[in-house]
């Protein structure tokens, strides 16, 4: 199987299942989302991207993935740069947000493209506790500049749907597909 992201919190997912895997990233480039509805267009983001590697690895089982933070029909990119940070963490403060990752599995001809979608509610940040954050500088390569595995696990009072999934890699709905297409099966003892 071949892992079309270098992101490394996929890679930690689908180690930590003990699933073997190579890492081909992706050099699709994205472009903006415009006006396409977030599923819409996490769900293209993911396909392309699995195509792109699928043309150079073929032999190969593909997936690719892509994750967004959107706030009040916003999507919330990876910050340019530390005040833009400190605009996004300001707007999650105290409220619910949606995180949507599509992913594609690329296996023999077929083709399964999903959208997972998760609410997630932050506690209402301080602006020290936004200013403490920022200067740790782990908000700057997350979309939506907060990553739920790291410091900002605090931040979050309440996650409605897969936990997984805000990290990058919603691991139920792909093992489900990954076990039904037949590419990896439990090992018993």
């Amino acid at each position: 199987m071949v892992l079309a992201s270098k992101s490394p919190r996929r890679q930690e997912l689908l180690k930590a299942l003990g699933l073997e895997f190579e890492v081909v990233p992706s050099r699709f480039q994205e472009p903006p989302p415009g006006s396409a509805p977030p599923t819409k267009y996490v769900r293209f983001l993911a396909a392309a991207k699995a195509r792109e590697v699928a043309d150079r690895r073929p032999e190969k089982v593909i997936l690719a993935a892509d994750t967004i933070v959107v706030l009040d029909d916003q999507i919330l990119g990876k910050p340019k740069d530390q005040e833009e940070a400190q605009r996004m963490l300001k707007g999650l403060s105290g409220r619910a947000h949606q995180v949507y990752t599509g992913y594609t599995i690329l296996y023999k001809g077929l083709q399964i493209c999903k959208v997972v979608t998760t609410e997630v509610v932050f506690k209402r940040l301080s602006p020290r506790e936004i200013r403490a954050y920022l200067a740790t500088g782990e908000p700057m390569d997350k979309a939506g500049a907060y990553a739920i595995q790291g410091l900002a696990s605090y931040m979050v009072q309440e996650v409605r749907g897969s936990v997984t999934n805000v990290i990058g890699l919603p691991l139920t709905e792909v093992v489900e597909d990954l076990l039904s297409l037949g590419i990896i099966d439990f090992k018993e003892k």
